[in-house]
């Protein structure tokens, strides 16, 4: 279906416009025998523009694109337990529990700007200013664990960088398509990928880090951000509803 925000943002004439019409009932038609996820529950985030997220036991942690902050909440009830202001007014793109902290991707919200950095917060206390990595060519959106080390995607690069103790980048896999989440269960990295960001052609994938490859396994169908795992389900946002979804696992 061909919904208003979808529509080209440009004055086009009427045979473009025709053309247009053509090319998105083709990509509806392309992915409309895939299988969809199965939604447990859509919830509205407690802020606008959720934008990280991860999972921690009871807990969960997002961010937010509109307010610059990071926020803990009751997984349960969506309620604010603790939050912080990022450093510098940056954003957190992406964020991963591991031990007792959370590390994040934090950057300028600027088309222009490849400056990102990983950076480490204290849960209850704030970001450690001892802590900051450069993300490799200043660029990154989301991070996992993958029991050894952290794992950096890179969304239009498509890529997942395992990052050192040391902060020096490792193995690098490569995506078939642009990366907007992912995290590390069962033993791979799950993605939530695209194609095309403007439209809503978004999927989960699994890549197997012992051979590279990659496997799509179901379509999202909107624009998600961020991707986490709770043991059991799957958590993502629907950033530009201000929305927070859950989603049965899938094989």
């Amino acid at each position: 279906m061909i919904t208003a925000h979808s529509q080209p943002e440009r004055n086009v004439g009427a045979t473009q416009m025709r053309d247009w019409a053509f090319s998105q009932a083709m990509r509806a038609s392309k992915y409309s025998g895939m299988k969809a996820i199965t939604e447990l529950s859509r919830r509205m985030a407690p802020f606008p523009k959720p934008q990280a997220i991860t999972v921690d036991g009871g807990a969960l942690w997002l961010s937010s694109r509109k307010t610059k902050r990071l926020y803990n909440l009751d997984r349960a009830t969506l309620a604010v337990t603790w939050e912080c202001a990022v450093p510098d007014n940056d954003t957190v793109w992406g964020a991963t529990k591991v031990g007792d902290d959370v590390y994040v991707v934090c950057g300028a919200d600027a088309a222009d700007v490849d400056a990102r950095r990983i950076r480490r917060v204290r849960p209850s206390v704030g970001f450690d200013p001892a802590f900051s990595v450069p993300c490799p060519d200043g660029m990154g959106s989301h991070l996992s664990h993958d029991g050894t080390s952290l794992v950096l995607s890179q969304w239009y690069p498509r890529k997942l960088i395992s990052i050192g103790a040391d902060g020096k980048p490792g193995r690098v896999f490569t995506a078939p398509h642009q990366v907007v989440g992912h995290c590390f269960a069962q033993g791979a990295f799950y993605l939530a990928t695209t194609t095309d960001e403007g439209s809503n052609d978004y999927f989960i994938e699994r890549l197997d880090p012992a051979t590279g490859k990659c496997e799509m396994l179901a379509r999202l169908g909107f624009s998600a951000r961020g991707l986490a795992f709770d043991g059991a389900n799957f958590w993502t946002n629907h950033r530009e509803v201000d929305q927070v979804v859950t989603f049965a696992r899938v094989e």
